[in-house]
């Protein structure tokens, strides 16, 4: 009991500080989980503030450039453009495609023009948007040039001109002026 009497104040300390320690490191814990999120939660940010520049043209009611982000949609543009109009062949484009820096976005007309006659951009393929068999359709593209096409464009992103087929291995002028008037780009 004496030992008690005498040094209990002691284990008294030692507990109350073994105590403040805890908590104290619990405190820090705390405080480096609620100040990391943010920085992440800011990083997210940083990344869709980006910028860009696109041109929506066609059937859309406001026609215009607009300024997006690139975690942007093709969907997403089209709506600040005010939606598609009656007219608009919502097959024309790729709603679900990621938007890029100086994009332009056509919606077709699904309406023929002068009334009978139907456009002639709808008749030409889409490079953006064409699948294997589309694209091995064209003269002079076999299965492994229509599989270097999708994959360049997955790669680099839409075409931006019918020329810009000259970039993909094993397309050469020749090649090009076979097809060059069956296809367009958007």
């Amino acid at each position: 009991m004496k030992f008690i009497r005498r040094y209990g104040w002691i284990f008294l300390l030692i507990i109350v500080g073994i105590g403040l320690y805890v908590v104290k490191a619990q405190d820090q814990e705390a405080a480096v989980q609620i100040t990391s999120y943010p920085q992440q939660e800011e990083s997210v940010k940083e990344e869709t503030k980006i910028d860009m520049k696109v041109d929506v043209k066609g059937e859309v009611v406001k026609p215009g450039v607009y300024t997006v982000n690139k975690a942007m949609r093709v969907h997403d543009v089209v709506e600040m453009a005010g939606g598609m109009t009656p007219n608009a062949d919502m097959t024309s484009v790729n709603l679900a495609q990621k938007v890029q820096d100086e994009m332009v976005i056509i919606i077709l007309s699904k309406l023929p023009e002068n009334g009978t006659e139907v456009h002639q951009a709808d008749k030409k393929l889409s490079l953006n948007q064409a699948t294997l068999e589309e694209l091995q359709s064209l003269d002079g593209i076999g299965l492994s040039k229509a599989n270097a096409i999708i994959q360049y464009r997955e790669e680099h992103g839409p075409f931006i001109q019918v020329d810009d087929l000259l970039k993909v291995t094993g397309i050469g002028a020749k090649t090009l002026e076979r097809f060059k008037e069956k296809v367009r780009v958007p």
